[in-house]
């Protein structure tokens, strides 16, 4: 009985949130090793959160990565991984292997997960979605840097993820995109949730990654930022808090945050139903991105 009273206690406490966000679309940045576990139980455990959110009226759209599979992939094309300031530097070879691993297996994957929970998702390869001009680096002399085919997401083509929308069905897109002359390009998909958030006017963005959330000391997973304003993210920057892969993370949920979008998320997908306990809960997980 006691576990039925805390149940019931649990779903009143979403209650006022199911009815706080009934319409609204939400993007979901679907990343980290979770995505490569052995076990198709924690593969498929964000899929039935997505498919939760379907079934009380919020609208996902997610964007997913796939690091760790296309490393593999191209180790088996022979072609050995490369990275400069933390982005993977992409030759005409590597964007055909990132292009197929992200757009025609781990993209239907998502979908096929999403369906067989009894949710309606619709895969995009982000070519379809997103456009993009060619990222240029610069090195600590002031030296240009090419990083190839990696590009920086301009634009959104919001008709598409709308009709789903409008239909409930839930977009899953791939982080590739189309650059100005015509050639696909290799993007970081958490700048392209952010400017899928911002185009679709989204009330919540969440990063899902393999980490518990901003950490002032990275060595401590205790030591998880939970409430993080954006007039705080330089000092941060500076003090080397904010560094590496949580670069594109907190900056593109500043610019999300400054563009309209109510709340950014980092949460740990490893942690089962992360997303649901951040959206939910009152005390919610992870760090929390705010004006």
């Amino acid at each position: 009985m006691q576990d039925l009273i805390a149940k019931a206690t649990t779903l009143l406490e979403a209650l006022p949130y199911i009815q706080k966000f009934s319409g609204a679309t939400f993007v979901i940045k679907y990343g980290g090793s979770f995505m490569d576990s052995p076990d198709p139980a924690v593969r498929t455990s964000v899929a039935r959160d997505l498919v939760f959110l379907e079934a009380v009226e919020i609208n996902p759209v997610v964007v997913h990565g796939g690091g760790k599979a296309i490393t593999r992939a191209m180790e088996q094309a022979g072609l050995k991984p490369q990275f400069v300031q933390g982005m993977r530097t992409t030759d005409e070879a590597t964007v055909q292997v990132v292009d197929r691993v992200l757009s025609r297996e781990i993209n239907p994957e998502i979908v096929t997960a999403i369906n067989s929970l009894g949710g309606v998702a619709k895969g995009f390869a982000g070519t379809e979605v997103f456009t993009c001009r060619k990222l240029r680096l610069t090195g600590k002399a002031g030296e240009p840097i090419d990083p190839g085919f990696v590009g920086e997401v301009t634009g959104v083509n919001t008709a598409p993820l709308l009709e789903c929308i409008e239909r409930g069905v839930t977009p899953v897109i791939s982080p590739v995109a189309r650059g100005d002359d015509g050639r696909v390009y290799n993007c970081n998909a958490d700048v392209a949730a952010a400017r899928a958030a911002i185009a679709l006017r989204a009330r919540r963005l969440v990063f899902m990654s393999d980490v518990p959330g901003l950490l002032r000391d990275p060595k401590d997973p205790a030591s998880v930022i939970a409430h993080l304003r954006t007039g705080e993210v330089s000092a941060l920057r500076l003090s080397g808090v904010i560094d590496q892969g949580m670069i594109p993370k907190v900056d593109s949920a500043v610019a999300a945050i400054q563009s309209g979008v109510d709340k950014v998320s980092l949460v740990d997908g490893r942690v089962p139903h992360a997303v649901l306990l951040e959206i939910f809960t009152d005390a919610g997980v992870g760090t929390e991105v705010v004006l």
